[in-house]
């Protein structure tokens, strides 16, 4: 890589932590260290961030109104680890001039529209210490004298290529998030996309008229059936086809033991069981969260298809055990096949647009760190990365750096991996160990310089 027009830190400008990706995890993180920064005697955390996004966002594509939040506005950014923390949802809504209002709605679960408002009034605390519009080109070990890595250079650019800079940093949180997942030979374009892009792309279909006047809509999780209802009610002309390989949407088991799963207490246990637990957990407790809707938006979905078959005017198209077997965009629109389970009969939908509500799916984040780095984590029997119960990637011996990873890590650490539910307790975990790290380095530091005075 070249390093022309690099700004490169110096050795005694070095960042605690650099933070790559700036979501909900990180933010998190940053309020952690915060909050730490602002009581301890001790010298403060430096901590700054780099993101691809020109400023925060969240989901944008899905902010739908009225669409609420599927955990409790208790499980924010911090309360399960300090809920006097003046970062929490309530203090939000305090400043905001509407906690008395809020309280009177008697939910748990506000909007996503305002949660995420709460996001960017935390985030909006962190300006300085973000680079936004970045994009991470590279991490580069610092080999010192002794063959050990105690420090990376974090190489960044703008998003137009210019700017380059290097952070050097003693750890880095890796909160990249998740990207799209697209059906096997699927590639997205204007008329065919991702759930991630709706807010974006249904706007533009809304300002032609419709040739074919339908929409299909792939997939049976929480998005699909928000998709589909918001398409039915934003495209009155058109006929909305929700392409499932159930029978239906199912439901998820929000109940209260069942959500125990998602309790701070449920990581330590899951992390200290063997494998085989490990696979039992998260094949019980998928229905908690994966391919699954609430049950309030289920019922309205069955209400409206069954009142429009009365009416003799059926828009809301259930195509039940139906799976997709190919997408591609076609002169004025999207063409989507599709084939019955039950008969193995197919049939080409020619629609104005395909959404594609396949999920989301981790980046290895060995492609990030590069080859050396890479090759310095350590591996499971069945070639995933270990991690510490601190969160931070299991490394060879001669890398003493602290890489912690935000996402990622169910194998390791449980279902909450990806999810908002530990997001407080999991950014004090990660502040705590890097507290740790830094004493034992300060510790050593004292030896050394002792035992070369005694020398």
């Amino acid at each position: 890589m070249s390093l022309e027009n690099e700004a490169v830190r110096t050795d005694g400008d070095v960042d605690d932590l650099v933070g790559i990706g700036f979501g909900p995890a990180n933010l998190a993180l940053a309020i952690a260290v915060d909050d730490h920064n602002r009581a301890a005697a001790e010298p403060p955390l430096r901590v700054n961030f780099l993101e691809r996004q020109e400023g925060f966002g969240w989901h944008r594509g899905m902010l739908l109104d009225g669409a609420t939040m599927q955990v409790s506005f208790l499980k924010d950014l911090v309360t399960q680890r300090d809920p006097r923390s003046r970062f929490t949802f309530l203090a939000y809504l305090q400043e905001r001039g509407r906690l008395a209002d809020f309280i009177n709605l008697k939910t748990f679960y506000p909007t996503r529209l305002e949660f995420h408002d709460y996001f960017e009034w935390c985030a909006a605390e962190f300006a300085d210490r973000v680079g936004y519009a970045r994009t991470v080109t590279g991490i580069r070990p610092v080999t010192g004298p002794d063959g050990r890595t105690e420090q990376v250079e974090v190489v960044s650019e703008a998003l137009d290529g210019s700017a380059r800079q290097v952070r050097r940093a003693r750890n880095i949180a890796i909160g990249t998030g998740l990207t799209p997942r697209l059906p096997e030979g699927v590639r997205p374009g204007a008329h065919l996309w991702h759930t991630r892009d709706l807010l974006l792309r249904a706007p533009e279909l809304a300002q032609r008229p419709l040739r074919h006047r339908r929409i299909a809509v792939v997939g049976a999780g929480q998005s699909a059936a928000e998709t589909v209802e918001y398409l039915h009610r934003t495209f009155p002309e058109a006929e909305i086809c929700a392409v499932l390989t159930r029978y239906g949407y199912s439901p998820a088991d929000d109940s209260p033991f069942a959500n125990r799963i998602f309790d701070p207490s449920a990581v330590d246990e899951f992390y200290a069981a063997p494998e085989t637990a490990k696979r039992t957990l998260l094949a019980q407790h998928a229905n908690t969260n994966y391919s699954v809707v609430d049950g309030e938006l289920i019922e309205a979905l069955y209400r409206t298809a069954y009142q429009e078959k009365v009416a003799g005017r059926e828009r809301l198209r259930i195509l039940n055990a139906t799976r997709l077997t190919g997408a591609e965009e076609s002169a004025d629109g999207a063409r989507a096949h599709v084939r019955s389970l039950t008969t193995g009969r197919e049939q080409v939908l020619e629609c104005d647009a395909v959404v594609l509500a396949t999920g989301y799916t981790h980046v290895d984040p060995r492609a990030l760190l590069g080859e050396q780095l890479a090759a310095a984590c350590r591996t499971d029997e069945q070639g995933r990365l270990r991690v510490d119960r601190d969160h931070r990637l299991l490394t060879d011996d001669r890398l003493d750096i602290g890489i912690y990873l935000q996402g990622g890590t169910e194998h390791t650490h449980g279902i909450t991996s990806s999810l908002l539910s530990t997001l407080a307790v999991r950014s004090g975990e990660i502040r705590d160990s890097m507290l740790l790290r830094r004493a034992g380095r300060d510790l050593r530091a004292r030896g050394a310089v002792a035992a070369a005075g005694i020398g």
